[in-house]
């Protein structure tokens, strides 16, 4: 019984583990990107969206915005420049946002948002933590942009207005946050013109599904709709291979659970070897010795789940309210272990296990089949 809840409690620890640590991944990826971008396609350029901009289209982003699924459509800029701040310079990619787009809970914040409401665009910034620390930066500190646009440097005076962390090098290292029309501005470009869109959808809906239904119904060249998964196709990938571990995992945890509880059983039945022989003396079929011991496997079985359910779940939720299991951020991209606990996952766990646990009996069975009543009730 205490071999099975161990492994129970393991398998149930594994699940939330690996389920929580994907999803709080997608999360940092899908938070500041969206799950789909909708961008002119560059076969020669090897950034996120192409350098040539696009003029809004309002009406396509209200024909996206009636897809079932999608919750918001932002336009952004993404370009790139040089921060200055008490002798240190930063290369940076600066994405310019609209009013509207929040940074949520997963992705850690200080100071203030940006600052919409001047007429002309906002002169605030909002850096990773990150580069914040390496130019020694503090929300209200003040910093200057150094921006390339037709062979001559611009600059502009701003102030941090906040800082953000997502613990994840990809965004962390690269982007900082200003406003849409600064970016205009700066580029040369018409208050008309962007990168693209921010497509943001509902939780559970995938986004190479919807990039595609994007692309074929409402798309035409130079225009294209990539899902997130594909712009960080290696962050993905890595991904992918943690669902395989975790079913290497199960698989060897739940091997060891079925081969202790067959062993227990079996020498159960070479204990009651006696009882057993008496009992076919005195008429038992071996069918209700069978449910016998049937029913003795699902009652260690049912215990074993029992205590494994309040083990592992308990560690799980002693791991959300403390976050007292750490991880190495700069490995992992996040500094505690996340949990994720899905219902049907752990029923579906529960289920199977008892239902193997029954199973496992059976290959003991067959020793009663072997149980001879003259010869063990001989040395009786």
């Amino acid at each position: 019984m205490g071999a099975t809840a161990l492994s129970v409690a393991v398998m149930i620890v594994a699940i939330a583990f690996i389920g929580g640590f994907k999803e709080t991944i997608r999360e940092k990826l899908f938070s500041f990107w969206g799950e789909v971008l909708v961008v002119p396609y560059d076969a020669n350029s090897n950034d996120i969206v192409s350098a040539q901009p696009v003029p809004i289209d309002s009406g396509l982003m209200k024909k996206i915005q009636t897809i079932p699924g999608v919750t918001a459509v932002y336009p952004f800029i993404l370009k790139p420049g040089i921060l200055q701040s008490a002798g240190e310079m930063e290369g940076i990619r600066l994405k310019g946002i609209t009013p509207g787009q929040q940074f949520p809970s997963s992705i850690r914040f200080k100071g203030k948002g940006i600052d919409f409401s001047d007429s002309g665009y906002a002169k605030q910034i909002i850096l990773s933590q990150r580069t914040a620390d390496r130019l020694r930066l503090k929300p209200g500190d003040d910093l200057r942009l150094y921006f390339i646009s037709g062979g001559s440097p611009r600059i502009r005076k701003l102030q941090v207005t906040g800082t953000y962390h997502t613990g994840m090098e990809e965004v962390d290292r690269q982007f900082a946050l200003c406003d849409t029309r600064l970016l205009q501005r700066l580029a040369g470009w018409e208050q008309n013109e962007i990168s693209g869109y921010q497509v943001e959808l509902a939780y559970g809906q995938n986004p190479d599904t919807l990039a595609n239904e994007i692309y074929y119904r409402y798309l035409s060249p130079p225009m294209d709709a990539q899902s997130i998964k594909q712009v960080y196709e290696g962050v993905f990938s890595w991904l992918g291979t943690q669902d395989t571990n975790g079913r290497i995992l199960l698989i060897i945890v739940g091997i060891v659970a079925l081969i202790n509880l067959a062993s227990a059983m079996l020498i159960l039945m070479v204990d009651r070897a006696t009882m057993i022989g008496l009992l076919k003396a005195l008429g038992m079929p071996p069918r209700a010795l069978w449910m016998l011991f049937l029913s003795l496997a699902g009652l260690i079985g049912g215990c074993g789940i029992l205590l494994g359910n309040l083990l592992g779940l308990g560690l799980c939720l002693a791991q959300v309210q403390f976050g007292f299991i750490h991880l190495p951020e700069e490995t992992y991209n996040m500094s505690t272990v996340p949990v994720r606990l899905v219902g049907w996952q752990i029923l579906t766990l529960d289920a199977g296990t008892l239902l193997l646990c029954i199973l496992c009996t059976l290959l003991p069975l067959l020793y009663i089949r072997r149980i001879q009543p003259a010869r063990v009730l001989h040395f009786q």
